[in-house]
Protein backbone atom coordinates (compact mmCIF):
# COMPACT_ATOMS: atom_id res chain seq x y z
CA UNK A 1 0.00 0.00 0.00
CA UNK A 2 1.11 3.40 -0.56
CA UNK A 3 -0.09 6.35 1.43
CA UNK A 4 0.50 10.10 1.58
CA UNK A 5 -0.91 13.03 3.44
CA UNK A 6 -1.66 16.31 1.39
CA UNK A 7 -3.01 19.92 2.58
CA UNK A 8 -2.43 20.69 6.04
CA UNK A 9 -4.29 22.53 8.01
CA UNK A 10 -7.36 20.48 7.22
CA UNK A 11 -5.54 17.25 5.78
CA UNK A 12 -6.66 14.39 3.73
CA UNK A 13 -4.57 10.41 3.99
CA UNK A 14 -4.74 9.14 0.28
CA UNK A 15 -4.34 5.48 0.46
CA UNK A 16 -3.38 3.72 -2.83
CA UNK A 17 -4.34 -0.24 -2.47
CA UNK A 18 -3.12 -3.21 -4.80
CA UNK A 19 -5.73 -6.08 -5.41
CA UNK A 20 -6.36 -7.64 -2.19
CA UNK A 21 -5.28 -4.94 0.05
CA UNK A 22 -7.11 -3.69 2.97
CA UNK A 23 -7.67 -0.34 5.72
CA UNK A 24 -9.64 0.11 8.74
CA UNK A 25 -11.15 3.13 9.74
CA UNK A 26 -13.97 4.34 12.15
CA UNK A 27 -17.21 4.36 10.80
CA UNK A 28 -17.67 7.62 9.01
CA UNK A 29 -13.92 8.50 8.37
CA UNK A 30 -14.02 7.72 4.83
CA UNK A 31 -14.21 10.93 2.73
CA UNK A 32 -14.13 9.54 -1.10
CA UNK A 33 -12.91 6.32 -2.88
CA UNK A 34 -12.86 4.56 -6.12
CA UNK A 35 -15.65 1.89 -7.21
CA UNK A 36 -13.00 -1.05 -6.74
CA UNK A 37 -13.43 -0.27 -2.92
CA UNK A 38 -15.67 -3.31 -1.36
CA UNK A 39 -16.45 -2.03 2.41
CA UNK A 40 -17.29 -4.47 5.21
CA UNK A 41 -18.29 -3.55 8.11
CA UNK A 42 -17.56 -5.94 11.47
CA UNK A 43 -15.82 -5.87 14.83
CA UNK A 44 -12.00 -5.32 12.90
CA UNK A 45 -8.70 -6.75 13.52
CA UNK A 46 -8.34 -8.78 16.93
CA UNK A 47 -12.74 -8.52 17.40
CA UNK A 48 -13.36 -12.31 16.15
CA UNK A 49 -14.72 -15.15 18.66
CA UNK A 50 -16.46 -14.55 21.51
CA UNK A 51 -13.53 -13.72 23.77
CA UNK A 52 -12.71 -10.59 20.72
CA UNK A 53 -16.46 -9.44 20.14
CA UNK A 54 -16.62 -9.52 24.36
CA UNK A 55 -13.09 -7.37 24.41
CA UNK A 56 -14.03 -4.71 21.41
CA UNK A 57 -17.18 -3.91 23.49
CA UNK A 58 -14.76 -3.29 26.82
CA UNK A 59 -12.53 -1.20 25.17
CA UNK A 60 -15.51 0.52 23.13
CA UNK A 61 -16.92 1.66 26.20
CA UNK A 62 -13.96 3.12 28.01
CA UNK A 63 -12.59 5.05 24.78
CA UNK A 64 -15.85 6.52 23.64
CA UNK A 65 -15.42 4.95 20.01
CA UNK A 66 -17.27 2.46 18.10
CA UNK A 67 -17.47 -0.74 18.45
CA UNK A 68 -17.60 -1.65 15.09
CA UNK A 69 -14.99 -0.76 11.85
CA UNK A 70 -14.94 -0.26 8.41
CA UNK A 71 -12.60 -2.77 6.64
CA UNK A 72 -12.44 -1.33 2.67
CA UNK A 73 -10.52 -3.94 0.18
CA UNK A 74 -9.59 -3.69 -3.23
CA UNK A 75 -11.84 -6.29 -4.96
CA UNK A 76 -12.12 -5.12 -8.30
CA UNK A 77 -8.16 -3.96 -9.23
CA UNK A 78 -6.10 -1.20 -7.14
CA UNK A 79 -7.92 1.42 -5.64
CA UNK A 80 -8.13 4.07 -3.71
CA UNK A 81 -9.41 5.52 -0.80
CA UNK A 82 -9.03 8.99 1.76
CA UNK A 83 -9.45 9.57 4.92
CA UNK A 84 -9.73 13.69 5.78
CA UNK A 85 -9.40 14.90 9.04
CA UNK A 86 -12.22 16.09 11.35
CA UNK A 87 -9.99 18.52 12.95
CA UNK A 88 -7.75 21.35 11.83
CA UNK A 89 -4.19 20.09 12.02
CA UNK A 90 -2.08 17.41 10.84
CA UNK A 91 -2.18 13.11 10.10
CA UNK A 92 0.87 11.30 11.16
CA UNK A 93 1.72 8.04 10.15
CA UNK A 94 3.57 5.16 12.59
CA UNK A 95 5.27 1.76 11.90
CA UNK A 96 3.70 -0.60 14.81
CA UNK A 97 6.19 -2.68 13.45
CA UNK A 98 9.35 -1.08 14.76
CA UNK A 99 7.50 0.08 18.03
CA UNK A 100 4.21 0.32 19.76
CA UNK A 101 2.62 3.82 20.27
CA UNK A 102 0.35 5.43 22.71
CA UNK A 103 -1.64 8.05 21.79
CA UNK A 104 -5.03 10.48 22.84
CA UNK A 105 -8.35 8.50 22.91
CA UNK A 106 -9.36 11.05 19.79
CA UNK A 107 -6.27 10.41 17.66
CA UNK A 108 -7.20 7.84 15.84
CA UNK A 109 -7.53 7.76 12.41
CA UNK A 110 -7.35 4.33 10.23
CA UNK A 111 -4.99 1.56 10.31
CA UNK A 112 -3.55 -1.45 7.88
CA UNK A 113 -4.26 -5.21 8.81
CA UNK A 114 -2.18 -6.47 11.34
CA UNK A 115 -2.31 -3.31 13.67
CA UNK A 116 -3.69 -4.23 17.47
CA UNK A 117 -5.63 -1.30 19.47
CA UNK A 118 -5.40 -1.57 23.20
CA UNK A 119 -6.61 0.08 25.99
CA UNK A 120 -3.73 2.12 27.67
CA UNK A 121 -3.92 2.59 31.42
CA UNK A 122 -2.11 5.35 33.32
CA UNK A 123 0.41 3.55 35.74
CA UNK A 124 0.22 6.22 37.91
CA UNK A 125 -3.33 6.63 39.34
CA UNK A 126 -2.91 10.70 39.23
CA UNK A 127 -1.57 10.83 35.94
CA UNK A 128 -5.20 10.08 34.58
CA UNK A 129 -7.24 12.04 36.88
CA UNK A 130 -4.71 15.26 36.96
CA UNK A 131 -2.88 15.19 34.12
CA UNK A 132 -4.70 16.03 31.56
CA UNK A 133 -4.55 13.44 29.26
CA UNK A 134 -7.32 11.23 31.09
CA UNK A 135 -6.62 8.15 32.90
CA UNK A 136 -7.36 5.66 29.37
CA UNK A 137 -5.23 6.27 26.46
CA UNK A 138 -4.97 3.78 23.39
CA UNK A 139 -2.01 1.99 22.20
CA UNK A 140 -1.22 0.65 19.07
CA UNK A 141 0.95 -2.41 18.01
CA UNK A 142 1.44 -5.29 16.00
CA UNK A 143 2.97 -4.87 12.83
CA UNK A 144 1.38 -2.47 10.46
CA UNK A 145 0.78 1.37 9.41
CA UNK A 146 -1.83 3.05 12.17
CA UNK A 147 -2.45 7.02 11.12
CA UNK A 148 -3.37 9.35 13.86
CA UNK A 149 -4.95 12.94 14.01
CA UNK A 150 -3.13 15.98 15.42
CA UNK A 151 -4.65 19.18 16.03
CA UNK A 152 -2.60 21.99 14.43
CA UNK A 153 1.19 21.35 14.03
CA UNK A 154 3.27 18.73 15.28
CA UNK A 155 6.40 18.98 17.13
CA UNK A 156 8.30 15.97 17.53
CA UNK A 157 11.55 15.53 20.54
CA UNK A 158 13.53 12.23 21.24
CA UNK A 159 13.79 11.86 24.92
CA UNK A 160 17.09 10.16 26.10
CA UNK A 161 16.65 7.81 29.28
CA UNK A 162 15.70 9.87 32.15
CA UNK A 163 15.11 13.05 30.46
CA UNK A 164 11.66 14.44 31.16
CA UNK A 165 9.53 17.12 28.92
CA UNK A 166 6.56 19.01 30.79
CA UNK A 167 3.67 19.41 29.15
CA UNK A 168 0.28 21.17 29.65
CA UNK A 169 -2.86 20.12 29.49
CA UNK A 170 -3.89 18.85 26.25
CA UNK A 171 -0.91 19.29 24.08
CA UNK A 172 0.65 15.58 24.64
CA UNK A 173 -0.71 13.55 21.42
CA UNK A 174 1.05 10.70 21.52
CA UNK A 175 4.33 8.85 22.31
CA UNK A 176 6.74 5.66 21.81
CA UNK A 177 5.29 2.93 24.15
CA UNK A 178 9.14 3.47 26.47
CA UNK A 179 8.04 6.28 27.72
CA UNK A 180 6.47 6.83 31.13
CA UNK A 181 3.90 9.16 32.34
CA UNK A 182 3.35 10.51 35.29
CA UNK A 183 1.96 14.16 36.68
CA UNK A 184 3.99 17.17 38.52
CA UNK A 185 2.41 20.07 40.67
CA UNK A 186 2.88 23.33 39.67
CA UNK A 187 5.63 25.02 42.41
CA UNK A 188 4.28 28.06 44.10
CA UNK A 189 0.83 28.57 45.28
CA UNK A 190 0.66 31.99 43.28
CA UNK A 191 2.05 30.85 40.03
CA UNK A 192 -0.74 27.91 40.43
CA UNK A 193 -3.63 30.47 41.39
CA UNK A 194 -2.37 33.25 39.14
CA UNK A 195 -0.30 31.83 36.45
CA UNK A 196 -3.39 30.58 34.13
CA UNK A 197 -1.77 27.14 33.99
CA UNK A 198 -3.32 25.40 36.31
CA UNK A 199 -2.42 23.27 39.14
CA UNK A 200 -0.41 19.94 37.33
CA UNK A 201 1.82 19.42 34.09
CA UNK A 202 2.14 16.70 32.61
CA UNK A 203 5.87 14.78 32.92
CA UNK A 204 6.46 12.61 30.10
CA UNK A 205 10.18 10.94 30.58
CA UNK A 206 11.94 8.73 28.19
CA UNK A 207 13.25 6.83 26.45
CA UNK A 208 11.54 7.38 23.39
CA UNK A 209 9.53 10.18 21.36
CA UNK A 210 6.86 11.77 22.11
CA UNK A 211 4.86 14.05 19.40
CA UNK A 212 3.40 17.28 20.78
CA UNK A 213 0.47 19.24 19.03
CA UNK A 214 0.37 23.41 18.93
CA UNK A 215 -3.56 23.42 19.19
CA UNK A 216 -5.61 21.57 21.62
CA UNK A 217 -9.40 21.31 20.66
CA UNK A 218 -10.29 22.66 24.25
CA UNK A 219 -7.52 25.73 23.60
CA UNK A 220 -9.42 26.48 19.89
CA UNK A 221 -12.49 25.83 21.38
CA UNK A 222 -11.82 28.56 24.32
CA UNK A 223 -10.04 30.65 21.55
CA UNK A 224 -13.51 31.15 19.54
CA UNK A 225 -15.91 31.04 22.00
CA UNK A 226 -16.02 34.83 22.50
CA UNK A 227 -17.04 34.95 19.15
CA UNK A 228 -19.82 32.56 18.33
CA UNK A 229 -23.03 34.48 18.32
CA UNK A 230 -25.50 31.93 20.63
CA UNK A 231 -28.66 34.16 20.16
CA UNK A 232 -28.83 34.24 23.80
CA UNK A 233 -29.75 37.59 25.48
Amino acid sequence: MQYEVRNAPLPVLICKLDQGESIECQKGAMSWMTPSMEMKTGLGSGGNGLLGALGKMAKSAVTGESIFRNTYSATGGSGEIAFASSFPGDIICFNTSENAVVAQKSAYLANTIGVNMDIFFQKKIGAGFFGGEGFIMQKFSGKGMVFLEINGSVVEYDLAPGQSMLIDTGYLAAMDATCSIDIETVKGIGNALLGGEGFFNTKVTGPGKIWLQTMPANILASAVQPYIVTGNK
